[in-house]
């Protein structure tokens, strides 16, 4: 079996690298696996899931969640004070040193901060709204807003610091272009603060980390691991059969069909919660003309009662039952339940109804239906493929005729960036935990600073820009709340993507490890456990 193969090859790798450490220490070693590798190592340059995950294994934030609480807790800064309404005054970890052993300092944490603005940076959301960054002394930094930011420090949980002087040397003085083949040094090495160090990655094949013998956090945090080896598994059955076989020990993406089989097999457990993931469909509301549609000198898309009869025709309980096995929440909502801003009346669907959907259409001038290019991931959300599929077979009930192509993971989100697809599958997560990130992300109108950064229909509505203008820099918690509850309903009317469900992440493991489930389907590497 070739993963057999890679398997081994790779745990021969690790022990290799491990062979000075104490026998006790070797033992702790964690497989894992999911359906998508890691894109980049530039922790500036691809903001998606897979990545973020392995990169807080090597790189650290300023800010760090805790995994029970879901609260911001000291990271590599160890307070913050606000000290006027645009300037948070930062007071970095002394003692902190890369795993190069060179150390960490402000001029770093400037540089990184600085570097996640760049136009090449999937990050600049994150730093949306922070106009300049000042060292104060060797151990403090001032972070200037250019207008009051009420949610910048769960923002700083997102932003990797990395080494000046090592970028400098490497010319990576800025992030890779996800969208380009370009692979500047970033890309395939990496150099962190954290608990792990990359000692190799074969894309698509596997990566393999080891403990950092610099990191600061050894004793202050309960984990045990020493070595990672993490592979990349697109089959769902080859996933779940590698766990089972003891081939690894963790599956952060096992398929909903195998979920049963996992808990009545003994020495095998399933952890599982709401994660504050929005799966949701894309549409490209900027070309006069759809390439590929039968429809000529006009973009049907741009038509809100277009937009509301595909919705309309979507089934979403039927799929959620049948096609995600229960594990979805359905949505009308670009937010899930665990984000603030979340209410009960902005999250009502518009109802599954084909006559109505017919209706609209024929209103419209599409009696007959049109033809349309859909565009989905394989292989990166809870059976995507199978997901796309229904809606097609859906659409087509209405007389929308959906022409259906699917990509992997590494492919697909270039190509949606690159504004190829006229209906796109997303799944959209919130790290800062507020809808601020997801409304300046996906409804505002693009622009800089990070707004509409994944706007990629390019779907733009004066009063929801200025609704959304108006959160960014409200800091009354009710009030704020208000504007953001006005502008999901908004949103409703105005479809500007067309939500599907929350996800619900199962993680699949053997009973020796240990380590919480988190909402945001992440891995605190400080606390993973492994029984010897």
């Amino acid at each position: 079996m070739r993963f057999s193969r890679t398997l081994l090859a790779a745990s021969l790798a690790a022990a290799a690298l491990t062979a000075a450490l104490p026998l006790a220490a070797q033992a702790a070693t964690f497989r894992f696996a999911r359906s998508a590798d890691v894109t980049t190592w530039d922790v500036h340059a691809h903001n998606v899931g897979p990545n973020n995950v392995l990169h807080s294994a090597v790189y650290e934030t300023l800010v760090e969640y805790n995994s029970k609480t879901f609260k911001p807790e000291p990271q590599l800064a160890t307070a913050w004070k606000q000290v006027s309404p645009t300037q948070l005054r930062v007071t970095l970890r002394q003692g902190v040193r890369f795993s190069d052993g060179s150390p960490l300092t402000a001029e770093d944490v400037k540089f990184s901060l600085e570097r996640a603005k760049a136009k090449t940076s999937n990050y600049a959301v994150y730093a949306q709204g922070i106009d300049r960054v000042q060292v104060v002394d060797a151990q403090t930094i001032d972070i200037f807003s250019d207008v009051p930011n009420p949610v910048l420090v769960n923002q700083l949980t997102e932003l990797r610091i990395l080494s000046r002087p090592w970028a400098e040397k490497h010319n990576a003085l800025t992030p890779k272009d996800i969208k380009t083949s370009d692979e500047p040094f970033t890309h395939r090495n990496a150099l962190g603060t954290g608990p792990f160090v990359l000692k190799s990655w074969s894309p698509d094949q596997r990566t393999v980390l080891a403990a950092n013998p610099q990191w600061w956090g050894k004793g202050k945090y309960a984990g045990n691991v020493t070595d990672v080896v993490y592979t990349p598994i697109k089959s769902d059955a080859t996933r779940t059969a590698a766990l089972l076989s003891g081939e690894v020990d963790f599956v952060l993406d096992p398929s909903p069909q195998d979920i049963a089989r996992v808990r009545q097999t003994s020495g095998f457990k399933v952890l599982e919660g709401p994660e504050n993931r929005t799966l949701f469909l894309g549409l490209d509301q900027f070309r006069e003309e759809l390439p590929g549609s039968n429809v000529k000198g006009k973009n049907p898309l741009k038509d809100v009662r277009v937009r509301r009869a595909l919705y309309q025709a979507i089934d979403i309980q039927t799929i959620q039952r049948v096609t995600l096995r229960g594990l979805a929440q359905p949505t009308g909502a670009l937010i899930a339940r665990q984000v603030n801003g979340w209410t009960q009346k902005a999250d009502a669907r518009w109802p599954y109804d084909t006559a109505a959907a017919q209706k609209l259409l024929a209103e419209a001038g599409y009696p007959q239906g049109f033809e349309v290019d859909f565009a989905c991931s394989a292989g990166r959300y809870t059976n995507d493929e199978q997901l796309c599929q229904a809606i097609t077979a859906q659409w087509a009930k209405v007389g929308v005729r959906a022409k259906l192509r699917t990509q992997p993971f590494a492919t697909y989100f270039p190509m949606i960036q690159r504004n190829e697809a006229s209906i796109y599958l997303l799944g959209w997560g919130v790290p800062t935990f507020d809808a601020f990130y997801s409304l300046q992300s996906l409804v505002r109108s693009p622009g800089a600073g990070g707004d509409g950064n994944f706007n990629l229909g390019r779907f733009s509505d004066p009063q929801q820009d200025a609704l959304i203008e108006r959160i960014k820099k409200e800091t009354d918690l009710a009030t704020r709340n208000g504007l953001i509850e006005q502008a999901l309903l908004k949103d409703h009317e105005l479809i500007s993507h067309i939500p599907l469900y929350n996800q619900i992440i199962p993680w699949a493991a053997t009973q020796k490890v240990e380590l919480p489930h988190r909402a945001d389907n992440r891995i605190d590497w400080r606390v993973l456990k492994v029984a010897n």
